[in-house]
Order: C-alpha cells, then sequence, then structure tokens
C-alpha cells in the first residue's frame, strides 16, 4: 500500500531543530516554574523568611508541598537554609545569588499580571481580589 500524500495546501509538519536559547529558556521554566516554587521565590524576594512564615503567606500551599519546594530550590541552589544562632534554633530561608537574578522575571510578570489580568478589573474590586487570597 503506498503512503498517501497530504492535500496540497496541507504540509507536513516538520520539527525545528532545538537551539541553545530554546534548551536555557524550556529548562528555566522547569527550574521555577510551577506555582510552588514561584510564589516561595516571590516572597522571599521581600526578605528572608521562615518555614511558618511562608506557610502564612502562601496560603495555597501545605506545609508537606512547602517543605518539597524548599528542599528543591535548596539543591538547585536558588534558596539557602540559614540556621540562626538562637535558642532554641531557629531556619531561615534566604534566596541564594543565583535566586536573585530572578527578580527582574518576577517584576515582568507582576507587570504583565496588573496588565493582562487585572487591567480589565476596576480598581473598586482590586480590594475583594486581595482580600480572597489574604490568608489573615
Amino acid at each position: 500500500m503506498l503512503a498517501q500524500e497530504p492535500p496540497g495546501d496541507i504540509l507536513p509538519v516538520r520539527r525545528r531543530k532545538r537551539t541553545i536559547s530554546d534548551y536555557a529558556a524550556v529548562e528555566s521554566a522547569r527550574k521555577i516554574g510551577n506555582q510552588g516554587r514561584l510564589i516561595v521565590v516571590r516572597y522571599l524576594l521581600e526578605r528572608p523568611m521562615r518555614f511558618n512564615e511562608l506557610l502564612r503567606v502562601a496560603c495555597e500551599i501545605d506545609p508537606k508541598t512547602l517543605s518539597r519546594v524548599l528542599e528543591y530550590l535548596a539543591s538547585e541552589k536558588i534558596v539557602r537554609r540559614e540556621v540562626l544562632d538562637t535558642q532554641p534554633f531557629t531556619v531561615q530561608y534566604v534566596l541564594t545569588d543565583k535566586g536573585e537574578q530572578i527578580r527582574p522575571v518576577m517584576q515582568s510578570l507582576k507587570a504583565w499580571g496588573e496588565a493582562w489580568i487585572l487591567g480589565d478589573t476596576p480598581l473598586k474590586n482590586y480590594t475583594e481580589i486581595i482580600a480572597s487570597h489574604d490568608p489573615t
């Protein structure tokens, strides 16, 4: 049996060869691209935080997931776990220099969200949106 040719106006899809730039973009998205990781990085850009502080502000994340996210970010050297010299000892999480490099990306995401997600929302509704996501 002979292979059928596609109709005249439909060309077969050819995969383009992935470039180094493509690879970097895809791998970057994999490193920080899930919701939990982005939320944690977003709050750590403000200041170093302890586990329970992160749990309180990142209200969509349960403790087990937060623990896994922090462990992953530490293994990727995006976050550093610091044990403070207090009694009893305290642990806080801090962005590394590598993690700080994500700041412009997060600022771009924020600007995009303000323009395209909140852009059509009247200003009076902002407080309702924020209140619905407020952990207190």
